[in-house]
């Protein structure tokens, strides 16, 4: 991704910068702020960001961290941003981080209920610390949801799991189990090393910590700002859910603007190609606030990619004969055509430009993301290696062994956290071989997967979760996709190798990608909580309570969510409606997890070679951009390069309205910062984190709806295609 390295400084005070970033298939997209300086609204400090936070000027001490308001309150806002989360990530395979907007809100619930509230009703001081601990249990609340719109949908599609989800409940609570608290307990393990003694920025924890500090700063201005902030996610929260809510009811007027097809039915005979390749615009505050959030960089480098993929390479295919679509009613709409169909039986006869493009995106962001980990390999191997001396030094049986290889400075580690609050080894330890346990029982009666396949996946999980640390920690980005995508590829060779093919292998395949994939996202997101945690001297211990409890009620809201969604929308887990494109979701990461798992695990390589060889030159494209950005491209023109994850993104979204409004958000978002850059400051991330959230839930309402039997359908097709309901 077209991210900066940050190195890590034993101290700074210069400015924190967070690069622009796009998530790929399945990734997390970390709400940054630019915490240049951060100064306080009463006194111009600039904070050290590599020593705790100095306590706030005139606050009272905390005596409560760790409180059942701040859980309960923190549990609901992750549902929410985990309900979002889920919808989004069907809809375009991308999700937002829970940490902003479980700061913000959470001290918008949390700050009048203490102030106004009788103690038994939670009333008391509400400070920064339990703000920490309300903001990180939202985190791990909303932080399984991941392996809900790629894994697990894929896993139906395979035809691995019932063809009634409904049937499945006890498989995704037990899936859930299996890893929600790997991450929990790595994040422990590898807290010392990479916030203690790498001294890595994770700017987005970073910056969420500035965020609460200037939340509850002590004086009139720090206060009237809080509540600016916290008006503003709500109003964009209330705003962008009933939006999402009613236009379902009028599609075609309130939520997609199909121009060409107006167009086309005054008489533009010829425009009808626009509408066929999907080109329209959509209201989607989600992914207006995205382009907020992302920035120009990624936005423009995303629809680039669209109009890359559906407006040039796809149209191009089609005219060659290379690929092929469907008219879609020659009789009454002549011209009108369906690219988007992934029949399995006409894959290399007669293949779409969806199927054809999917493969060139999938090759393009793993080509991508491997060459932003290989570019930073020297890095991650000293970091790796260290790490690995410091986690055997706890271990009693290989304590000999590690101590030869680290220095006395190494190995003496200051932990400003006092020992009460240091969360014990035999807890985080046990834990681990606790998960190992529970794992291997439920992969070996409920998959078929034997000990020793899970014990590797643990093992790769483990492996992926340095590197992933080590990315966010430094650029921000966490490369969830890359870690799930390079398991499938291993186990693949080794199913390949033992001469497994058909259910067996495509159950290894899925479960040892789900279980590293989910390992690498949990431990990064808490890794990052615990990075805020000690910018406000928040205990670990309080810390590590608050995501278990948040882990644990996200294993079951996620499989309760993906269960409405499900039988609201049968084509998430039927895979003929899908293919047919008959469905409201794109859902990318399923397609591409799909193919993954279909193409190392067949006797046939199913890929067209027009399209093989297509994608190979695009991946190579890739791996030489990404070398020459940080070999021989200047720093200073980096913002220029593009985002090749971004690009490989659109390959697989045939939506290119999402692109679209992502573009338009940071255009709007680039010239309100030139115009105002005080109001931008205030406003923009609020406003963002409130219409994503927003969205999100209003899709938890219309599925609700759905299933009642009053939902979109009955409503409106005026503006629609071809006349009929497009909502």
């Amino acid at each position: 991704m077209a991210a900066e390295i940050i190195e890590a400084h034993d101290k700074t005070t210069a400015p924190v910068q967070v690069p622009e970033q796009v998530p790929s298939i399945d990734e997390k997209a970390d709400t940054y702020v630019d915490v240049d300086k951060a100064p306080s609204d009463d006194d111009e400090e600039v904070l050290d960001t590599f020593v705790p936070f100095p306590p706030i000027k005139g606050a009272p001490e905390e005596e409560r961290q760790l409180t059942f308001r701040a859980l309960l309150v923190g549990v609901a806002l992750g549902a929410v941003v985990s309900a979002s989360n889920i919808y989004l990530g069907l809809k375009t395979s991308w999700t937002f981080g829970a940490s902003l907007f479980g700061s913000i809100l959470g001290f918008a619930i949390l700050k009048p209920i203490s102030k106004y509230g009788p103690r038994y009703l939670g009333g008391g001081y509400f400070g920064p610390k339990e703000n920490t601990i309300s903001q990180t249990a939202a985190t791990a609340a909303g932080g399984l949801g991941i392996l809900f719109i790629g894994p697990i949908p894929a896993m139906y599609h395979l035809g691995l799991l019932s063809k009634n989800p409904q049937d499945d409940i006890g498989k995704l609570i037990t899936f859930g189990l299996c890893t929600a608290y790997y991450g929990l307990f790595f994040a422990i393990a590898l807290r010392k090393f990479y916030i203690l003694k790498l001294k890595l920025i994770f700017p987005s924890p970073t910056a969420v910590a500035y965020t609460i500090r200037a939340l509850h700063a002590v004086g009139g201005d720090a206060a009237k700002s809080a509540k600016k902030k916290s008006i503003c996610l709500a109003l964009a929260f209330v705003g962008a859910m009933l939006l999402r809510i009613v236009s379902v009811y009028a599609p075609g007027i309130l939520w997609d603007h199909h121009v060409f097809w107006w167009l086309y039915t005054w008489g533009w005979q010829g425009i009808i190609a626009a509408e066929s390749w999907n080109w329209f615009f959509e209201y989607t505050p989600a992914f207006l606030g995205a382009g907020i959030l992302s920035g120009m960089n990624a936005s423009l480098s995303f629809f680039g990619g669209s109009v890359l993929a559906w407006a040039i390479i796809g149209p191009v295919t089609v005219a060659t004969g290379t690929t092929f679509g469907s008219p879609v009613d020659e009789e009454n709409f002549p011209g009108y055509m369906n690219y988007i169909s992934l029949s399995p039986s006409k894959a290399l006869t007669a293949p779409s430009p969806r199927y054809w493009n999917l493969w060139v995106g999938v090759m393009v962001m793993l080509c991508a993301s491997f060459a932003e980990v290989a570019m930073n390999g020297p890095i991650m191997y000293r970091g790796m290696k260290r790490a690995f001396f410091e986690t055997a030094e706890r271990i009693p049986a290989t304590r000999a062994f590690a101590e030869k290889h680290l220095t006395t400075a190494e190995r003496e580690i200051e932990d400003p956290a006092p020992k009460a609050e240091h969360v014990p080894t035999w807890l985080w330890s046990g834990g681990v071989l606790l998960s190992i346990a529970v794992s291997m029982i439920v992969l070996a009666l409920q998959y078929n997967v034997s000990p020793g396949l899970t014990l590797l996946a643990v093992i790769l999980a483990f492996i992926f979760s340095f590197i992933a640390a080590q990315s966010s920690g430094a650029t921000d980005i966490n490369p969830v996709s890359t870690c799930g995508k390079s398991s499938q590829l291993v186990f693949g060779g080794i199913t390949q190798g033992q001469g497994v093919h058909g259910p067996d292998a495509l159950n290894i395949n899925m479960t040892g990608g789900i279980v590293a994939a989910g390992a690498a996202s949990a431990s990064v997101d808490m890794l990052g909580d615990l990075r805020t945690g000690f910018l406000m001297s928040t205990s670990p211990y309080a810390q590590f309570i608050a995501q278990a409890v948040g882990a644990l009620a996200s294993v079951f809201l996620c499989a309760g969510l993906f269960l409405l969604f499900g039988k609201a929308y049968p084509c998430i887990t039927d895979k003929a409606l899908y293919d047919a494109g008959e469905c409201a979701f794109g859902l990318p990461s399923v397609a591409a997890w799909t193919a993954i798992a279909t193409a190392v695990t067949a006797v046939d390589f199913p890929v067209p070679n027009s399209a093989a060889i297509t994608a190979l030159v695009f991946g190579l494209f890739s791996i030489v951009l990404i070398a020459a950005k940080y070999l021989w491209i200047p720093e200073k023109y980096h913002v220029y390069v593009p985002n090749m994850n971004a690009v490989g993104l659109a390959f697989t979204l045939y939506q290119t309205h999402y692109s679209t409004a992502m573009a338009v958000g940071a255009i709007a978002s680039h010239i309100w910062l030139k115009k105002s850059p005080h109001t931008w400051e205030m406003y923009a991330y609020s406003l963002a984190a409130g219409l994503s959230a927003g969205e999100g839930i209003g899709g938890v309402f219309n599925a609700i709806l759905t299933v009642a039997g009053v939902g979109g359908d009955k409503g409106s097709a005026v503006g629609c295609p071809a006349f009929e309901y497009c909502g």
